[in-house]
């Protein structure tokens, strides 16, 4: 059977897909990085949302650092072949591209929640009129306890210092209406606007432009956890004048397990000397640094908000794949990851007419990146846990979704089909 979804031309078999695979620009580089095995055939990976998968070139990169580690011992901070000092300089650019940002307004530290604590210190001001703060109704965990924990900080309860905008009865995607309301109906009292670029959960991307309008208009600050974002969909964050924003780097990105992390910061505020923060050594002016004045001078980058230096083993694993996204480029990708996704909510719809209808997707149509929340009534994780043993894995999200994310640096169609293969024969 033949359909069009979101504009292309689909059939579901085994040949079709490899043709689409032959036709396809980037199909080299799933050669580039390390898949795992099932019964020696690759597995289906759908989880690259939750960990990317391994550039074949990661090991080299981390190996001339250990290199340099043992040939030059401290002094590999100037004598490196990329000089530890600044080493967290040669990912600015590339990952500013991906981004959407000046490089001045880059850096790449710490871990995600961290940076988001750390940016809330200077972004979250509660004043007696104006304490507030805006988020979407499940939001990633570690964000909501984020939050809760800076409003008990500062001595707010969550109950009235906390709006939590959800989906409506029956629905899974937060309308965008409902989040102007919100922020117009608390105009006076919102301080912090924090919501997730796209959602975990639903794999909803929402009008991050918009909602900054909206949220200084109301006169709040406005920043955005990219987790599920950054490597995944175009971001304009300096020309959408976000405030700030943080992302890992482990997901779309394929930095490895807990790898540093990324912060933005727009370059409004980064001549503000006078903006609460926390400090450290490396947030310090970089030409006086090593003077140890005890008189803390912020840098006026994003590197201010830096506390200690670069995690040099993590970077190297980052710029292993911020290399390959230089060289591919992300509109290629957003344009190959819009007909991968497309053909897997082709697949699933099909399979959907000869099971009964018993999945569900919840991920928008329009507003998405390469994820799709799929709902198996009736099967629950068990499901799941048979996809896995069949060589698919998909992430598990409760009470009840499957995300699959095909990523187009790696994923197939090829995948696509096998996993609708797979999955058609274990919906008895």
């Amino acid at each position: 059977m033949e359909t069009t979804t979101n504009k292309f031309l689909f059939e579901n078999n085994l040949a079709f897909a490899q043709n689409l695979d032959k036709e396809d620009n980037l199909r080299s580089y799933r050669e580039k990085f390390f898949l795992p095995q099932h019964n020696d055939t690759d597995i289906v990976y759908f989880t690259g949302n939750s960990l990317g998968l391994q550039p074949k070139t990661t090991q080299s990169y981390l190996q001339q650092e250990l290199n340099d580690w043992a040939k030059f011992g401290v002094e590999g901070h100037f004598l490196a072949k990329n000089p530890w000092l600044s080493y967290h300089e040669l990912l600015t650019d590339k990952m500013a591209k991906i981004v959407g940002a000046l490089p001045k307004e880059t850096v790449m530290m710490n871990q995600l929640t961290v940076n988001l604590h750390l940016l809330m210190v200077s972004f979250y001001r509660p004043t007696k009129q104006r304490y507030k703060i805006l988020c979407e109704a499940k939001a990633f965990p570690s964000d909501q306890y984020a939050l809760q924990s800076q409003l008990n900080f500062h001595g707010y309860s969550t109950t009235d210092a906390l709006i939590e905008i959800e989906p409506r009865e029956g629905e899974y995607h937060i309308r965008h209406e409902d989040i102007y309301e919100a922020i117009e109906k608390n105009k006076d009292s919102l301080a912090l606007i924090m919501i997730g670029g796209v959602n975990y959960f639903s794999g909803q991307v929402f009008d991050m432009k918009a909602i900054t309008q909206a949220g200084h208009k109301a006169g709040a600050i406005v920043g955005f956890d990219l987790a599920h974002a950054a490597g995944n969909i175009h971001l304009e964050l300096h020309n959408w004048g976000v405030d700030f924003a943080a992302w890992c780097s482990y997901k779309y990105i394929n930095s490895g397990p807990g790898s540093v992390a990324g912060a933005f910061v727009h370059e409004n505020h980064l001549a503000n000397t006078n903006l609460p923060q926390f400090a450290g050594w490396w947030g310090h002016q970089k030409e006086t640094r090593f003077l140890m004045d005890k008189t803390f001078v912020p840098m006026q980058t994003a590197e201010r908000w830096q506390l200690s230096n670069a995690p040099v083993l993590s970077m190297a694993a980052c710029r292993a794949s911020l290399d390959i996204f230089d060289e591919v480029g992300l509109p290629a990708l957003i344009q190959k990851s819009k007909r991968l996704t497309a053909y897997l909510e082709f697949v699933v719809e099909e399979i959907n007419k000869q099971k009964n209808n018993c999945l569900q997707i919840i991920t928008p149509k329009e507003n998405r990146g390469c994820q799709l929340s799929i709902v198996a009534n009736g099967y629950g994780k068990a499901l799941y846990n048979d996809l896995i043993a069949n060589g698919v894995i998909p992430d598990w999200r409760e009470p009840n979704v499957i995300r699959c994310a095909p990523v187009p640096l790696y994923n197939s169609f090829e995948d696509i089909y096998r996993f609708g293969a797979i999955l058609s024969n274990l919906l008895k």
